[in-house]
């Protein structure tokens, strides 16, 4: 028995792209590591964060505080439990994020941004939003860049594993 769920679907003949889906989809993954990967270098040279540690100060420095409860974290930045932990276990060692157990739940746990995080968010952000317009947004009219949004958020919708 597969450890995965049973979908009759399997049995099927397999739906293969068409050309103008693989095209999509090639097209997607390319630009993916196309602009996360320039973004992302960026950041680790000149600003000294990771591709990963860029999104979890950023989610934290939008809330109230900057302090969110880990499980409320994860579900922001669509990351399973153990890549959370693990990333927020070398934030908290590198003294950007700290950790605060919940004394409403004892199961629980808070992460928050620490002076030295928001220090380096806020000198990262400003480029960060630049490479994003220079690489992604600067090259579509308004209307793609409408389309793209809905577009992503069908997507995520469709396949939120919250609903």
């Amino acid at each position: 028995m597969p450890a995965f769920s049973y979908d009759a679907r399997m049995d099927a003949t397999p739906r293969w792209l068409t050309p103008v889906e693989e095209r999509a989809w090639r097209g997607l993954l390319r630009m993916h590591d196309l602009v996360v990967g320039e973004a992302g270098r960026v950041m680790q040279s000149e600003y000294g964060l990771s591709g990963a540690e860029y999104p979890v100060l950023a989610e934290l420095s939008r809330v109230p505080g900057g302090r969110l409860r880990i499980l409320e974290l994860t579900k922001v930045l669509g990351w399973e439990k153990s890549r959370v932990s693990h990333q927020l276990a070398r934030m908290v060692k590198r003294g950007i994020l700290a950790r605060e157990e919940c004394v409403e739940d004892g199961r629980g746990a808070y992460v928050m941004i620490t002076p030295a995080g928001r220090a380096a968010i806020e000198a990262a952000a400003p480029r960060h939003v630049e490479d994003v317009r220079r690489l992604l947004l600067d090259h579509l009219t308004p209307g793609q860049v409408v389309m793209l949004a809905e577009i992503a958020e069908t997507v995520i919708e469709k396949n939120s594993t919250d609903s």
